[in-house]
């Protein structure tokens, strides 16, 4: 299978998760925020109850801060499973999602795009000083980075979509995106019609039913041998 359509401008990434080790980060983060608690939690069981609560926080209006949805998701987590919260803890969490590094092939594939002429664009729900730590470590190869806290608004929702190509002046058309997440990123992609490319890292994360993306890798450096055949790079 090729790609349809016109060579894109742009390329779209989602961070965490298809740039970033989000899942292994976020694990090493709560074992260390759990462990200070004094009792035997299951980490994936709390990270579950947690995630429930951030796509919940990220959902309602008036908007909140990337930091204060974790904050008061990892509050309400906390409260779920009998265990005390302090401030410090969100503090441990936030700082823990900047570190986290990207995986092994993002660095070397994201060069290759770049000097292939395509121009990169990070879209992902977290604030500006909490993904900065994460762009560092890219190798200096993305062009744009567009947040939940400039658009005031969090995937699935089309409103940070729609504020990114209005920022980056591109059309739907002239992009591909590329993402780790169904529930979030393909979610938007099958309302507003763009093209993706779904990096199924085998996490257990399953697709949407009723959509389908253009293209379906294993890792992120699979997305230049696709291109090769397309004949864009």
């Amino acid at each position: 299978m090729t790609l349809s359509g016109n060579q894109p401008t742009w390329l779209t990434f989602d961070c965490y998760g298809t740039l970033i080790q989000w899942d292994e980060g976020l694990l090493a983060a709560m074992d260390a925020i759990l462990s200070a608690k004094g009792k035997d939690i299951d980490q994936t069981s709390f990270i579950a109850v947690y995630d429930r609560h951030e796509h919940e926080l990220e959902q309602q209006k008036p908007y909140r801060s990337f930091k204060q949805v974790t904050a008061l998701a990892l509050q309400l987590a906390m409260q779920e499973f009998g265990l005390p919260f302090d401030i410090a803890d969100a503090d441990l969490l936030t700082s823990s999602i900047g570190r986290m590094p990207p995986f092994p092939e993002v660095v070397e594939t994201l060069g290759k795009l770049k000097a292939a002429g395509f121009r990169l664009a990070i879209i992902s729900n977290t604030d500006d000083a909490i993904i900065a730590g994460n762009v560092a470590q890219l190798g200096g190869f993305v062009d744009r980075v567009i947040t939940a806290e400039q658009a005031e608004a969090y995937k699935p929702s089309p409103e940070i979509f729609r504020h990114a190509w209005k920022r980056l002046g591109i059309g739907r058309d002239d992009l591909l995106h590329i993402c780790a997440s169904p529930h979030l990123d393909l979610a938007a992609a099958r309302e507003l019609g763009f093209r993706t490319i779904w990096v199924d890292r085998g996490t257990g994360r399953t697709p949407l039913s009723d959509y389908r993306p253009d293209e379906t890798v294993p890792t992120l450096d699979k997305v230049s041998g696709l291109f090769a055949a397309n004949g864009w790079m």
